[in-house]
């Protein structure tokens, strides 16, 4: 057995409970997990959710002992030291914190991988971590510069060349070289799978896929070019194809991912095709890291209701690389 490590989210969130009923869960795990996050959280839900397992409070992953919550005390957290469901600097501090330590920890060759749970995006920016991210924070952590965000839902895979911008500045992102080095990506990570010969699409920015130039030209100024490129060192990419087609080609199998060019192009049809068993993986980096495909539904933090079968899938989808 090996070790993975899994980051606990934010405090206020869903992250500690879905990492919790995961980690719990009769699924036969290959992995044995290590949580990076706070002891004190953990013994909350694990009271909460009626776990009978104790909890074993280490300094090092190489501490992990069988039939245990092991979990590294990062930050020295109470549940009265903030309000669950609430965005809290406190909580957004510690959430990069507990990833802070486990990428460390990654890069050192102390576990496999980290899977995270989710962060808020408002708390860890209130808690000084300007980062867009998870996806940022490992490539910064990592000194990663080309790096991706892949999709796995249901039936679908996709990869983004840009994520967490505005649709405006995301048109800008959309270049010749940024579109090439994803496609590399897509193709060296499904090899990596298993997928000997991956079928790569690339889809369109525009309507229509520019219409040969009416409804926009990045089409054929830098999307076809990459494309091109890609041929060129012996990759299978098409395209651009569609937006508006080119999912429904994937899911029937003619394509083993969908290079998408923006945030919401590629996330609507994963998270409508597979929104509980999403898994959200950075590509590009020297570790391994996925992730749970959803945010920190502040809504339900707290009530015991929160669905672990991203969580599950992360696990499964980190193993699937070691």
């Amino acid at each position: 057995m090996y070790l993975i490590g899994i980051t606990m989210g934010d405090p206020a969130g869903v992250g500690p409970e879905v990492t919790l009923k995961a980690i719990t869960s009769k699924h036969s795990f290959k992995a044995q997990y290590v949580i990076y996050g706070s002891v004190k959280v953990i013994e909350y839900y694990r009271n909460l959710l009626g776990i009978e397992l104790p909890v074993n409070k280490i300094s090092r992953a190489g501490d992990y002992k069988g039939g245990r919550i092991n979990v590294i005390d990062v930050v020295d957290i109470a549940m009265e030291d903030f309000e669950i469901g609430k965005v809290s600097p406190k909580c957004g501090d510690a959430a990069f914190r507990y990833v802070e330590a486990a990428v460390k920890d990654a890069l050192e060759g102390d576990i496999r991988a980290v899977v995270t749970a989710p962060l808020n995006k408002e708390a860890l920016h209130l808690g000084g971590h300007n980062f867009d991210g998870h996806t940022e924070i490992f490539a910064k952590l990592t000194n990663t510069s080309k790096y991706s965000m892949m999709l796995f839902g249901g039936p679908l895979k996709v990869i983004h060349v840009s994520t967490h911008t505005s649709l405006r500045n995301a048109c800008d992102r959309v270049k010749k070289e940024r579109v090439f080095d994803v496609i590399n990506l897509a193709n060296d990570t499904l090899k990596k799978m298993g997928i000997k010969e991956p079928r790569i699409a690339v889809a369109g920015l525009n309507p229509h896929a520019g219409e040969s130039g009416i409804f926009g030209d990045e089409e054929i100024k830098e999307i076809t070019p990459a494309i091109e490129m890609a041929r060129e060192n012996g990759i299978n990419a098409e395209g651009p194809v569609p937006p508006d087609t080119v999912f429904l080609k994937a899911v029937k199998g003619k394509y083993d991912i969908v290079v998408v060019m923006y945030h919401d192009q590629g996330h609507i049809p994963v998270k409508l095709l597979g929104f509980d068993t999403g898994v959200n993986m950075t590509v590009g980096l020297p570790i391994i890291r996925t992730s749970v495909d959803h945010g920190t539904a502040f809504d339900i933090a707290g009530k015991g209701i929160a669905d672990e079968k991203s969580m599950i899938e992360a696990m499964k989808t980190a193993e699937m690389f070691n």
